[in-house]
């Protein structure tokens, strides 16, 4: 080995060990700045109120710390987010200078340390089950002598301390402060204040003490243990560890009521080896899997990562659709959009960077999708609209072919055949609530599962109503309508037929009576029952309206309109299920993902922001054409041949 390749060894070494201190600094950085923006959120309320200073002390530190996080951010190895991070950090200054309302501070300060551990992701939770005995002791050994026995603030060295050591019992304080945040300030210090770090301490060290003071400040346990053991729709908001660990008991109030988030909070926090036995729902659990699908896709297992990324938006996001679509629909086309393209992008394999900023981007749309879905958010107006919405969405389609169908049995003077269809839809209704409560209950049916039952039943829905609506063209013209009803006047319906009546019926209303029960459980556990039930009402008031109109007038319209009018309906509800049913298929990962910027995602017309449901309602339009061609070719030569006939017999 000559001496080149000995100092070019040595030199690389050099680099690596300098590489380690700087990451850890790094991090250390970031830590700090997240504890900073924690505090600012927590504390601006004891400073400034109604626009106006309530205590001076208080207010010039809300300064001074939003001042080091604009600075410790700048300090930053440079990043793509940088520039608009930084305006964010000054907004947030600027915001405290004008003595801002504390929610929008508190806000503004939570959305900046949200933006910040999405460019340098942390760990955010426990890897172990905290020990809260061994977090008391701890306690009573370190933190004691200064925050009090019972955490009142008020320990035998507290006096002359300034500013003074915070009392964990206080409850307003306590309801705005997350374990990750107790977690933080334990082991990093708090700049400004007599609190100190603990660097010494272990991190598992550091959780139990952090859940140990986090329960402090809540009492009411017992309660919160019938509420975690009976309320099981109310444990989706707090799925895993993660979930326990940052959010504050004032986010969970707001989606469940503050009572019911204190007692639990109360009860997860002495006990959080219960959280592991709840492993589903929320966006917490969306970003968890994403960040799985990240670590799986560093290791370069592509489908694991890809399964992942699809369980997170079908399992985890796709069940509040219905309501975020209520509040804030662009942003739901926008995280839609960003999901798809992150699974198209896993599937084409492109650059960790790349998937690791794609998940950066979800993860703050993540952040004001929870805003906007909070539960103090869920006027009575919006929880009417929301559940008026998706029942008049969802059973307009079904409604549409259904009526179309006893419309036809009717003019087909076969009244006794709708029976059929009557059986078919109320089959699928009761399919549809034991779907519903059979994967709720008794087995793990993954949104995967439901979106390839929809998938394949929306394309076969399609295929029966193109072949449906060309029958009905061709008999559009009074002459072939004629022959028809005098071939079959008199003859029973068959068995074969009867069935396919049931068979449509079930399958229009059961892909969309599943769902819709998916979205009402979401939008019911927001509140305002009253009013999700009065929407459901006057949605079904509206679509009871349009059967009566679609029926009453189906009567009085001549054949030929008839059938012209039906088979254009049905040509359209088939290019609609085309595009739905193949969207489905590739959100339950059986078709790749070609995103289309700026295309926009209607759900009544079936359009998807990706090529595969563009191409298929595409190509059903074109066997729509081809059928239309063909019968027209088919009619004139029949013309040609009956004036052939004629003109013999006229010869004869």
């Amino acid at each position: 080995m000559n001496i080149r390749a000995v100092f070019l060894i040595v030199l690389a070494l050099f680099m690596i060990l300098s590489a380690v201190p700087a990451a850890a600094s790094e991090q250390n950085n970031v830590q700090t700045t997240w504890s900073l923006l924690d505090y600012i959120a927590v504390d601006y309320a004891s400073a400034v109120k109604d626009g106006s200073v309530i205590n001076e002390i208080e207010f010039a530190e809300m300064q001074e710390f939003s001042a080091t996080v604009g600075a410790r951010i700048a300090e930053m190895p440079d990043f793509p987010e940088r520039a608009e991070i930084l305006k964010n950090a000054q907004s947030l200054r600027d915001a405290i200078s004008s003595k801002e309302s504390v929610d929008l501070v508190s806000h503004e300060a939570r959305r900046l340390a949200a933006e910040l551990i999405s460019v340098f992701p942390i760990s955010l939770s426990p890897n172990n089950v905290p020990n809260i005995y061994e977090g008391a002791s701890l306690y009573a050994q370190q933190c004691a002598s200064c925050h009090g026995k019972s955490g009142g603030g008020d320990g035998d060295a507290a006096a002359g301390l300034d500013p003074p050591p915070i009392a964990f019992t206080e409850t307003a304080r306590a309801r705005e402060r997350s374990l990750f945040a107790l977690y933080q300030v334990i082991g990093q210090g708090l700049e400004g204040t007599s609190m100190s770090a603990y660097p010494d301490l272990s991190d598992q060290d550091r959780w139990s003490l952090a859940f140990y003071i986090g329960s402090m400040a809540f009492a009411d346990a017992e309660q919160g243990k019938k509420v975690w053991e009976n309320e099981t729709t109310i444990r989706a908001y707090v799925p895993n560890m993660k979930a326990l660990s940052t959010m504050t008991p004032a986010e969970l109030g707001n989606m469940i009521g503050v009572n019911q988030a204190e007692a639990l909070t109360a009860y997860l926090r002495e006990n959080p080896g219960e959280i592991t036995k709840n492993q589903k729902g929320s966006l917490i659990l969306v970003r968890e899997q994403l960040q799985e699908s990240l670590a799986a896709y560093e290791v370069g297992n592509v489908r694991e990562a890809r399964q992942l990324a699809l369980s997170a938006y079908l399992d985890g996001f796709e069940p509040l659709e219905a309501v975020l679509d209520t509040r804030d629909s662009n942003l739901l086309r926008e995280i839609e959009f960003s999901m798809a393209e992150l699974r198209s992008s896993i599937s084409q394999g492109v650059s960790v960077k790349t998937v690791k900023q794609k998940i950066s981007k979800l993860d703050v749309l993540f952040y004001r999708a929870e805003i906007t879905l909070r539960r103090d958010n869920a006027t009575a107006m919006t929880s009417f609209l929301g559940s008026f919405t998706i029942l008049l969405r969802e059973g307009l389609e079904a409604l549409l072919i259904v009526v179309a169908m006893m419309a036809f049995l009717r003019k087909s003077k076969r009244s006794e055949a709708t029976r059929f269809i009557h059986a078919g839809w109320v089959a699928a209704l009761v399919a549809g609530a034991a779907t519903w409560a059979t994967a709720t209950y008794f087995i793990d049916f993954s949104g995967a599962s439901r979106e390839v039952t929809e998938g394949f039943g929306a394309l076969l829905a399609a295929v029966i109503l193109l072949s449906v609506g060309f029958w009905m063209h061709g008999k559009s013209r009074a002459g072939a309508w004629q022959h028809y009803i005098q071939k079959s006047m008199g003859q029973s319906l068959s068995r074969g037929s009867a069935w396919v009546l049931f068979g449509l019926a079930f399958l229009v209303v059961y892909r969309e009576a599943f769902e819709t029960i998916i979205f009402y459980t979401a939008l019911w556990s927001q509140g305002n029952g009253g009013s999700i039930i009065i929407g459901a009402i006057a949605a079904l008031v509206v679509l009871g309206v349009i059967a009566w109109v679609m029926l009453y007038y189906s009567r009085t319209l001549p054949i030929p309109k008839f059938f012209a009018f039906s088979s254009i309906l049905i040509s359209i509800l088939a290019i609609v299920l085309a595009g739905k049913g193949t969207a489905s298929l590739q959100e339950a990962g059986l078709l790749n993902i070609t995103p289309i910027a700026n295309m926009p995602h209607i759900s009544v017309l079936g359009t998807y922001p990706a090529l595969e449901p563009l191409a298929a309602q595409l190509t059903t339009l074109s066997l729509i054409v081809f059928g239309l061609w063909l019968s027209k070719f088919r009619h004139s030569k029949a013309m040609i041949k009956s004036r052939r006939t004629s003109y013999r017999n006229e010869l004869r």
